[in-house]
């Protein structure tokens, strides 16, 4: 039986902990204001990972609920934050599991909403949701073609010569469709960022992408070997210019 590519994470808590990006605080800003989140309010976050976007949400005293699929990385969020009394996490699949009728104020989602099937994630945040609740959706896009075009060519290079992969599980995930499905939409918005890496740690960061953790074994090496090598031929630094996405919906 094949393995539920959903959990390609959840081999790599801690390398996912250290290397995934954090989210951009204006764009956590701009979900408490419209949520009202805070005391007396409840969220629930899908697939939190390792917390990469939780802080917000179980700092503002909040009733917090996060669900996650992968063991380890749900074991990893308890470690972090079982210390706050408002946090409460359940290590299971969103698209099945029993909310015994709770409604929520907010639910959302940094980049983890994709890996559910698009009807079934609308339907069951309708669902979820109180009237007049809040859903957030977030996700990151980001280039580094524009700071060192010749950097991108090389990399392109070895992704043409190396990038052989078995590609996980994925959905096609239509983050304007919310209002098929009985939402209101509220608008997009786009904040900036920017990050900087050595050859050693834009390749950790690299090993945190599930196509990339799903490299054929004997592609490995020769490719993350030649992304190392573009980088310190190009004076060891690489470039990302990020877009943190946030699109928000209302029941």
């Amino acid at each position: 039986m094949e393995s539920d590519k959903r959990l390609v994470f959840d081999a790599i808590p801690e390398k996912f902990d250290r290397w995934r990006v954090k989210y951009n605080g204006e764009l956590f800003d701009s979900i408490v204001k419209t949520s009202g989140l805070g005391p007396g309010k409840s969220c629930l976050e899908i697939g939190p990972g390792t917390g990469q976007a939780s802080d917000f949400a179980i700092h503002s005293g909040c009733d917090y609920l996060a669900i996650e699929l992968g063991k380890h990385l749900a074991d990893k969020m308890s470690e972090k934050y079982s210390g706050f009394p408002n946090f409460h996490i359940v290590n299971a699949d969103f698209e099945t599991y029993d909310f015994g009728g709770k409604k929520f104020d907010l639910i959302y989602s940094a980049a983890a909403i994709q890996w559910i099937k698009e009807d079934v994630a609308y339907r069951r945040v309708h669902e979820l949701l109180k009237d007049g609740g809040v859903l957030a959706m977030c996700l990151m896009q980001s280039e580094y073609r524009s700071d060192n075009p010749e950097l991108y060519d090389d990399i392109q290079k070895v992704y043409d010569k190396y990038f052989v992969t078995d590609q996980p599980y994925t959905q096609k995930f239509d983050y304007m469709k919310g209002s098929d499905y009985g939402l209101s939409f509220l608008g997009k918005s786009s904040f900036p960022g920017r990050r900087e890496y050595n050859a050693d740690e834009h390749n950790e960061y690299l090993g945190t992408h599930s196509t990339h953790i799903m490299l054929k074994e004997e592609y490995k090496e020769p490719f993350f070997n030649g992304v190392r090598d573009a980088v310190i031929k190009h004076g060891n630094k690489i470039v990302f210019n990020d877009q943190y996405v946030l699109y928000l919906y209302r029941k």
